[in-house]
């Protein structure tokens, strides 16, 4: 009776593999996804174990320990295509309900200042402190006070990072005229606010674009 039990247990236990698809399948190329995603379909050991067999049938790619991707195609390309790897830090802090702000090489990235895409990103959260590796890129997120994610305006908290990464004594002319520009574009009262959270020698380039 209780050898049945188990076998009983086992089975209920099990993720529906057809399930699993479908649900895969109703969703975008390259969206991320993670096991947690498919907690509804059975335990832990029984989501991974399945999961595992989706990759080696290329239904999805595995990017780290519990995230998995499903792979795009471009017809252009001839090849997979895969999401930016932004996209996985965002969509890390959207599960893990964290706030997150880009710094240092990836701040200037992203407002322009630099061509050349971040092998190393890095992150400010209020979530958990990690590092995840994706291939040769790295991925960290540095726990801060919430203080440090004050922020208000979109270009405002990429500029204080990014001019603290190109440092006072680095920064010529031309990248001060480039930060200022973009800066413009930044909503007043926003600007205004985050002026406040910056260092002095940063503040004082920020108001220029007042």
């Amino acid at each position: 009776m209780q050898y049945i039990y188990l076998i009983v247990s086992y089975f209920k236990n099990m993720p529906s593999t057809v399930d699993i698809h479908d649900l895969i399948a109703s969703k975008p190329d390259k969206e991320i996804l993670f096991t947690e995603d498919f907690r509804e379909f059975g335990s832990s050991e029984a989501i991974k174990s399945a999961m595992h067999r989706f990759v080696k049938r290329g239904v999805l790619k595995r990017l780290a320990k519990g995230i998995y991707v499903k792979p795009g195609y471009s017809d252009l390309l001839k090849m997979e295509t895969m999401p930016p790897l932004e996209a996985l830090a965002q969509a890390i802090a959207k599960r893990d309900h964290a706030r997150i702000t880009p710094t240092g090489a990836m701040a200037m990235y992203k407002l322009g200042l630099t061509t050349q895409v971040p092998l190393k990103l890095t992150y400010l959260t209020d979530g958990s402190a990690r590092k995840i590796n994706i291939g040769k890129t790295e991925i960290t997120f540095k726990r801060v006070t919430p203080k440090k994610l004050a922020f208000k305006g979109k270009l405002s908290s990429l500029a204080i990072p990014a001019l603290s990464e190109i440092g006072q004594t680095n920064l010529d002319q031309d990248l001060e005229k480039r930060v200022i520009t973009q800066l413009k574009k930044e909503k007043y009262e926003d600007l205004k606010h985050d002026i406040r959270l910056a260092p002095q020698w940063i503040a004082e380039i920020m108001a220029k674009a007042l």
